[in-house]
């Protein structure tokens, strides 16, 4: 584990490799693209079988609940890794929502219930949904419901995965962070970019909870983690929009030449390679910090998502020009990144939230 004052581990080890290619075999064996576009345009956007491959078959949605709890005792660092697949194959799976952002709030409360709730998302039988915008940043404002009578009333707006999630943890005005089934609320979805992660609205109307603990402390890490294991979702989305591109440039011939002989675009490529190899520098140095607890974890937090959001969109944006006409249609799966990208470039905090954010924090202060 690092320590405040060592230098972060950006390399993989034997063992994150070895999940990455559990992780990637299993995702090629049940999440193609044409499975992916079929549910997008279902009713129901999920693939529950998967996620039952990855939570109950693999473990993996307890990687960072402790093992007296149910887990697997991992650090960030691994869930960085299954993070940079999930996004290699935008796989419509709750993994950022619940594995990580509901289960680090959850981390930040104390009691039983908060215990209980943990094992139950561990187990990956239970999914669980921070009821904060998608867009909300780590030390932003965010909206809270009232608590009358303990009940709980009021209206969440852009929750994602809330359609998937069993239970909703919920922040109230009174300071607490409340356990709400989510049987028991009105769930209405969104229309969103992004159709692999859908958005919803939450209405809650004399709903009784269960308080966990302090919403201030477990929402902002919760969304901290997010923002910063996001980083790694959009290095595996730009990394495969970039080697989709190379392998189609290297196919397409024009002249009777291959495309990517071409100069000009040969440029282009190189530019995107630089920035991608940058974004995996930062996800990474991000994943290290969250998993030791550095004291720079929100700089560290704070310049990957300024990074690698528009690194992931602009990635996205040349495989769409560059595979041409193909590009264009619905049945070429990079439409799906583009919308992905686009969106996580909003989620947590845009780069320029980020970024004003990590001035504070080194005391660069605009003029």
């Amino acid at each position: 584990m690092t320590t405040q004052g060592t230098q972060p581990d950006l390399l993989y080890s034997e063992e994150e490799e070895a999940l990455r290619a559990a992780v990637r075999d299993l995702l090629a064996d049940h999440c193609d693209a044409g499975r992916v576009i079929a549910r997008t345009e279902s009713d129901a956007p999920y693939d529950p079988a998967l996620w039952k491959a990855l939570s109950d078959g693999m473990g993996l949605a307890g990687l960072l609940v402790p093992e007296e709890q149910g887990g697997q005792g991992a650090t960030h660092r691994e869930v960085a890794v299954v993070l940079e697949e999930l996004g290699r194959a935008v796989a419509p799976v709750p993994y950022l929502t619940s594995a990580v952002v509901a289960t680090e709030a959850l981390l930040a409360c104390t009691g039983e219930d908060a215990d209980a709730l943990l094992t139950e998302l561990a187990s990956g039988r239970t999914v669980g949904a921070l009821a904060v915008a998608l867009s909300a940043a780590p030390d932003g404002a965010h909206r809270t419901v009232r608590d009358e009578g303990g009940l709980l009333y009021g209206e969440l707006t852009g929750i994602a995965d809330a359609t998937a999630a069993h239970v909703l943890l919920v922040p109230a005005a009174d300071g607490g962070l409340y356990a709400v089934d989510a049987s028991a609320v009105t769930v209405t979805p969104q229309i969103s970019l992004d159709l692999t992660r859908p958005l919803a609205t939450v209405t809650l109307d004399g709903v009784r909870g269960r308080r966990l603990g302090d919403a201030g402390p477990a929402v902002r890490r919760g969304l901290r983690a997010g923002a910063g294991l996001l980083a790694s979702e959009q290095l595996g989305l730009a990394d495969w929009c970039l080697t989709e591109t190379v392998r189609h440039l290297k196919e397409r011939k024009q002249f009777n030449r291959p495309v990517g002989g071409f100069q000009a675009l040969k440029h282009r490529l190189a530019q995107l390679w630089l920035e991608v190899v940058n974004t995996r520098a930062a996800a990474r140095n991000a994943a290290d910090a969250l998993a030791a607890g550095s004291a720079d974890t929100d700089v560290a937090v704070a310049v990957a998502q300024a990074y690698a959001a528009p690194v992931a969109v602009h990635a996205a944006e040349e495989a769409l020009q560059l595979h041409g006409g193909i590009g264009m249609t619905w049945e070429h799966p990079v439409h799906l990144y583009l919308k992905r990208a686009k969106a996580d470039s909003i989620a947590y905090g845009t780069a320029g939230a980020h970024r004003e954010a990590l001035a504070r924090l080194v005391d660069l202060q605009a003029p």
